[in-house]
């Protein structure tokens, strides 16, 4: 007689291997992300790609490592628009800029940076808000397929009315068309807005801090956690700040749970933009 739930408990158990193998084959460890959003995205890609269990997955994956960064564009979460949610953008422009401009020199890391819109609005701000030629912004991702995407900068033309109207409704101050060329239904964004970027595969899962920010931006990355995970996130995140430095979080996530946020005050509350507490 079969246990009732057997089928699911089976995939369980598949998943659980596959994202072991994938920890200790590559390096990448989704262990502790949201079970339900890897579960949903591994469902996605087992149908996508043709197989038929997590099993065969596991074994065309560990073998063949063509297949992961295949894989990888499944679990790793791309999608993203210049100056989404434009109110969190206008508060970074009027409230934490001028603080920023009491720095003789600024770092910016834009953690998950995916295919670089996020990136791209705050390199723009900044230009506007003249603290571009000052600053050093740090794009880092896990996923190198997004990293080289962000680093070309280039967009589906069909895109850019909703980008150009965020842009307006974050306060800018000039037209978004002067950052961009357009042409075979593509925008490509000025290269010298990539001038003063870094772009580096890093983990919030296993890497470390790697400099001194004044500002942190990860949007839309920790939703994707577990509960330890975004800890250990959020203490990256503080060890990573200067004195007095920002952290901006996205609109669903929040500091409220965390064993870190103590560490942190409110800035702008309603856009989940706080100040490290020092000391």
């Amino acid at each position: 007689m079969t246990e009732t739930g057997a089928p699911e408990k089976i995939e369980d158990i598949e998943i659980r291997l596959l994202l072991e193998a994938l920890f200790v084959r590559y390096h990448y460890d989704f262990r502790n992300y949201s079970m339900a959003s890897i579960k949903r995205r591994l469902r996605q890609a087992r149908h996508q790609m043709g197989f038929a269990t997590f099993s065969a997955m596991q074994e065309q994956v560990l073998h063949e490592p063509a297949m992961l960064p295949h894989l990888l564009r499944y679990l790793t979460v791309q999608v993203s628009e210049m100056f989404r949610d434009p109110s969190y953008f206008r508060a970074i422009r009027e409230k934490v800029v001028p603080h920023l401009k009491t720095y003789p020199s600024l770092k910016v890391w834009i953690a998950g940076c995916s295919e670089g819109e996020e990136l791209y609005s705050l390199v723009i701000l900044f230009r506007e808000e003249g603290l571009e030629e000052r600053t050093i912004f740090y794009a880092t991702d896990i996923n190198q397929d997004a990293l080289h995407a962000a680093e070309a900068g280039v967009y589906a033309i069909d895109r850019i009315p909703l980008f150009t109207e965020n842009h307006r409704k974050s306060g800018g101050r000039s037209s978004l068309s002067d950052y961009y060329q357009a042409a075979y239904g593509k925008a490509s964004f000025d290269r010298t807005l990539r001038r003063n970027v870094v772009f580096s595969d890093h983990s919030l899962v296993t890497d470390a801090v790697f400099a001194e920010m004044h500002l942190i931006s990860c949007r839309n990355v920790l939703i994707y956690f577990d509960r330890d995970l975004q800890d250990r996130a959020l203490g990256l995140f503080k060890d990573s700040l200067a004195r007095k430095g920002f952290l901006g979080l996205g609109a669903k996530e929040s500091l409220r749970f965390s064993h870190h946020g103590d560490a942190f005050e409110d800035f702008v509350r309603e856009e989940k933009i706080y100040q490290r507490r020092w000391p």
